[in-house]
C-alpha cells in the first residue's frame, strides 16, 4: 500500500491494527535533520556523497554549479505567531522593502484595501488571516519564498502544512503578550517538522513593551535557549530604533515608510547595556556551540564573524533561536530581520528530507535537493480558483517543467503539467519551469493534500503531514433543498481543508460538519453563502464526546444461532482493559491476539478484530466513539460447519459490548486551554465568568494595566462565551481557545447525557 494512503495522523504517532508496521516506518522518516555545514560544499565531495546515497535508486549526477549557487541564494520561510501578534503586518513590510509591492496597506486600514496577503473578503472584514498565502520576493541577491500563516487556532492546519514544506520560519511575538497558547502550538509544529526559527519581538511601540520578559518566556515556556541580537533605543512611544550588538551600531529607519536605513554610533547612555547584552549572548551560545564554548572556557573574546557563524550553526541545529526586535506598524526593524533570515536560516541544501521507496519495502531514502535529479514534489495545499483547482507544490528534487508529464504516486496516473505559476497572494505569474527547492502551483491536477508526484523514474512517496482531530460539530441544513451547490461546496472545502469533515448522521439523516472550533465552522458557512449562494441553517453545536472503559473486565461470550442447515457458532474469551490517557492520541485502541493452540482458526482472527472495531464506532452510552480500549483475545472455540467470519465478528462485537458495559465506563469531553486578556479592572469579571463555566484557573499574569488569564474549561461550557466576555469587559476583552485533552465529565453530567440520548432514541422509535 502506498505510504501516503495511510491514516493522516501518521505524523503524531503509530496507527493501530494492520497499519501499525508501516506507520512506524513512516515515523522514522517524518523528521528532517539539518546539516551543520555552513560554507558552500565543493562539487566533488557532494558528488561522492550522492553516489553512495543513490546507489540503489537512481544514477548519480553531480550537481551543476549554477544550480548549487541558486540554491545557496534561496530561502523558504514562513511567518507564524499567535493571533494579533502582527504576522501579516510584518509580511506587508517585507514585501514593500523588497520591492514586491509599491505601497503599504494595513490589516484594518482606513483605506478599505487591506493587507496584500489577506486577499479574501472575509479576512479583510474580520481583520484576521484565514488561509495561508504564498509569495516570493528578493532581498539583495537572495530569493525568498514566503508563506504568511493564520494565527487563530481554528486554522492550525494552514500552519501545519506550511511548516511541513518550509526550511525555516520567523516566530513573531508581541512585546507585551509574549508567548501565548497558539505560540506554544506553533512551537510544537516547528519541532514536529524540525524547522529552525528566528524570533521577532514585534510591537515595541506598544504600552508595556518588555523584550527581556519575552526572551525569558521563550526560554522557560518554549524550552529553547534564546538571546537578543539587538537592544531597543527607547520603547513604547519613545521607540526610536535598535542597536545591533554584534556590529555595535545603532540602526534607525528614516524616510516616508522607513525605507532608508541610517547607521549611527551607540548612544552613550546605552553603552553598558549593549555590552551586557553581548556578554549574555556569548554565554548562551557557549552552552549550545562547541567553538564558542571553548573560547568561553579559555576566557577569550570571540570575533564578530565567529559569533555570526555560531549563531547560524546553533539556529540550523535548532539548539538556539536568535531574537530580534522592532515594530512593523511603525516601519522599524524589518530590514535587519531580513538580513538575519538570509544569514542564519538554512538554504534547501542544508535541510535533510527523506522519502520512502515504495518498490523496496518503503526503504527510507534521502532527498537530493538538486535540479538534475529525478523529479519529486509534494502537494501541500489545494485551493479552488477561477481557473479550476490550484495545487501548491514544493519541488524537493529535480525540475518541474510546463508541458511535462508527472506521475501521481497514490493513483498511479500520469498527469500533464499544462500550466505552472508562481503565487503572489491571490495573483500569479506564469513560469516555464521551477527547480529543486522552489514552491510553485499547478492547474488542473486532480489530487489530495499530501500527495506525492514524481517523473515516473522513481516510485517514492514523501511522508504526509499531521492532521489533528476535529473538536466540534454542527448540523447543517440548506434553506433550499436539493441545491447542487450545497454538496459541491462541501466537497470542495473537504478537499482544501483536511480538518473540515462532513458526514451524514445515520439516524437523523442530517448533514454534520466538523472542525476545529466555532469560528472555523462559521467561516465555512459564510463562504457557502457568499461563494455558492447557499444559505444554511445551523443546529446547536455538538461537542466531540468520547466513551472509555475504566477498569479491566474479563469476557466469555458464545454466539449461537440455528435456523436450519448451517447455523452460526463462535466463542471468544479474553478481557477488555483501558489504555492510559497519555496513549490516546497515539493509540486510540488496540486489538491483541494471545490465542494459542489454534482454538480460534487463524482465518477468523481478522473477523474478531473487525467486530471489535465495529463496537468502537458507536458507543453504548451516548452513541459517541469509544477510545482508549484494548481488547485482548485469549481463547475461544469454533465449529467445523457452523463457524464463519460473520459468526466470529458478531461474537467479538457482543463480547466487547458486554465487557464495556461492565467496565465502569465514563464519558470523556474535550477540555480547552482558554487564554483571556483584558484590562486589569475587569480581572474579577473574567475570573468569575470562567468559574461559572467550571473552568480551572491555571495561571494569571498582570502587566501594568493589562492581565492575562489561562484556564482549562470544558468545551461544552464555552459556547456563547465571546458575547459574555465582551459584555463583561466593555468590549475590551479577547480570548483564544485551543484543544488540550479529553477528560471525564462529572457523574451528574454523564447521567444527564445518557438520559438525553435514550430520550432521543425513544422519540425516533
Amino acid at each position: 500500500m502506498p505510504f501516503n494512503m495511510l491514516m493522516p495522523r501518521l505524523g503524531a504517532g503509530a496507527c493501530t491494527g494492520i497499519f501499525r508496521g508501516s506507520a512506524l516506518r513512516g515515523l522514522q522518516s517524518a523528521g528532517r535533520v539539518v546539516s551543520m555545514a555552513t560554507g558552500r560544499p565543493s562539487i566533488v565531495p557532494v558528488a561522492a556523497a550522492l553516489s553512495k546515497r543513490w546507489a540503489t535508486s537512481t544514477a548519480s549526477l553531480a550537481p551543476e554549479a549554477d544550480d548549487v549557487n541558486r540554491l545557496h541564494k534561496l530561502r523558504n520561510i514562513g511567518i507564524s505567531a499567535h493571533i494579533d501578534s502582527g504576522k501579516t503586518t510584518v509580511t506587508e513590510r517585507i514585501l514593500y522593502y523588497t520591492g514586491r509591492i509599491k505601497e503599504i496597506h494595513e490589516v484594518r486600514g482606513r483605506d478599505n484595501v487591506g493587507a496584500t496577503m489577506d486577499w479574501m473578503d472575509l479576512e479583510r472584514e474580520k481583520g484576521i488571516t484565514i488561509q495561508s498565502a504564498a509569495t516570493y520576493a528578493e532581498w539583495g541577491n537572495t530569493n525568498l519564498n514566503i508563506i504568511d500563516t493564520p494565527g487563530h487556532v481554528d486554522f492550525t492546519i494552514e500552519v501545519e502544512r506550511a511548516l511541513r514544506v518550509l526550511d525555516g520560519a520567523v516566530l513573531v511575538l508581541c512585546s507585551v503578550s509574549g508567548v501565548q497558547s497558539q505560540t506554544i502550538t506553533v512551537d510544537r509544529q516547528m519541532r514536529r517538522y524540525d524547522v529552525p526559527r528566528i524570533s521577532f519581538i514585534n510591537k515595541m511601540d506598544r504600552a508595556g513593551a518588555n523584550p527581556q520578559r519575552i526572551i525569558d518566556q521563550i526560554r522557560n515556556k518554549l524550552k529553547i535557549p534564546a538571546a537578543a541580537l539587538q537592544v531597543s533605543i527607547g520603547s513604547e512611544d519613545a521607540f526610536e530604533g535598535i542597536v545591533d550588538i554584534l556590529s555595535n551600531k545603532a540602526i534607525y529607519n528614516r524616510g516616508f515608510r522607513g525605507e532608508d536605513i541610517v547607521y549611527g554610533e551607540v548612544p552613550e547612555h546605552m553603552v553598558e547595556r549593549v555590552e551586557a547584552a553581548r556578554e549574555e549572548l556569548i554565554s548562551v551560545l557557549a552552552e549550545v556551540d562547541d567553538e564558542i564554548g571553548e573560547l568561553f572556557i579559555e576566557d577569550k573574546t570571540p570575533t564578530t564573524e565567529q559569533l555570526h557563524e555560531a549563531i547560524r550553526r546553533a539556529t540550523i541545529a535548532r539548539k538556539f533561536t536568535p531574537v530580534l526586535i522592532g515594530s512593523a506598524i511603525k516601519d522599524k526593524g524589518i530590514q535587519p530581520l531580513l538580513d538575519a533570515v538570509i544569514r542564519y536560516l538554512p538554504n534547501p541544501t542544508q535541510v535533510k528530507n527523506t522519502m520512502l521507496d515504495i518498490d523496496n519495502n518503503e526503504k527510507v531514502l534521502d532527498v537530493v535537493p538538486y535540479s538534475n535529479q529525478p523529479f519529486v514534489g509534494l502537494a501541500f495545499k489545494l485551493e479552488e480558483g477561477k481557473f479550476g483547482q490550484l495545487t501548491y507544490i514544493r519541488v524537493y528534487q529535480g525540475r518541474l517543467e510546463k508541458g511535462q508529464f508527472a506521475h501521481h504516486v497514490r493513483t498511479g496516473k500520469k498527469v500533464k503539467i499544462s500550466r505552472l505559476v508562481r503565487m503572489h497572494s491571490n495573483s500569479m505569474e506564469d513560469v516555464a519551469s521551477v527547480g529543486a527547492g522552489e514552491i510553485c502551483a499547478l492547474f488542473g491536477i486532480d489530487c489530495a493534500s499530501g500527495d506525492t508526484f514524481t517523473d515516473g523514474k522513481t516510485n517514492c512517496s514523501m511522508s504526509t503531514m499531521y492532521v489533528p482531530d476535529s473538536v466540534i460539530s454542527l448540523a447543517l441544513t440548506p434553506k433550499v433543498k436539493n441545491s447542487p451547490n450545497f454538496s459541491r461546496a462541501l466537497n470542495r472545502f473537504q478537499r482544501e481543508d483536511p480538518t473540515f469533515r462532513v458526514h451524514v448522521d445515520s439516524e437523523s439523516k442530517e448533514t454534520i460538519i466538523s472542525g476545529m472550533g466555532e469560528l472555523h465552522l462559521d467561516i465555512y458557512v459564510e463562504r457557502m453563502r457568499r461563494e455558492y449562494n447557499v444559505d444554511c441553517v445551523t443546529g446547536k453545536p455538538r461537542v466531540a464526546f468520547r466513551e472509555a472503559a475504566m477498569t479491566k473486565t474479563p469476557f466469555e461470550y458464545t454466539h449461537k444461532k440455528q435456523t436450519g442447515g448451517a447455523g452460526q457458532f463462535a466463542r471468544v474469551v479474553g478481557y477488555l482493559e483501558p489504555i492510559s490517557p497519555e496513549e490516546h492520541s497515539d493509540l486510540p485502541h488496540e486489538f491483541v491476539n494471545n490465542v494459542v493452540g489454534g482454538t480460534i482458526p487463524i482465518q477468523f482472527l481478522a473477523a474478531c478484530e473487525k467486530g471489535f472495531e465495529d463496537g468502537l464506532q458507536q458507543g453504548f452510552m451516548i452513541g459517541h466513539p469509544i477510545v482508549g480500549a484494548r481488547l485482548v483475545l485469549e481463547d475461544g472455540a469454533s465449529h467445523e460447519v457452523d463457524s464463519s467470519e460473520l459468526a466470529f465478528r458478531l461474537a467479538a462485537y457482543y463480547a466487547f459490548r458486554e465487557a464495556f458495559k461492565a467496565s465502569n465506563p465514563r464519558i470523556l469531553e474535550p477540555v480547552m486551554t482558554v487564554d483571556v486578556s483584558s484590562p486589569v479592572e475587569f480581572q474579577g469579571n473574567v475570573l468569575g465568568s470562567l468559574n461559572r463555566r467550571k473552568g480551572i484557573i491555571v495561571n494569571t499574569e498582570t502587566q501594568e494595566d493589562y492581565c492575562a488569564i489561562t484556564a482549562e474549561v470544558p468545551l461544552n461550557n464555552m459556547f456563547g462565551y465571546s458575547t459574555e466576555l465582551r459584555s463583561g469587559t466593555q468590549g475590551k476583552g479577547e480570548f483564544t481557545m485551543e484543544y488540550k485533552r479529553h477528560a471525564t465529565v462529572p457523574m451528574d453530567v454523564q447521567e444527564q447525557l445518557i438520559l438525553e440520548y435514550q430520550k432521543k432514541l425513544a422519540e425516533k422509535k
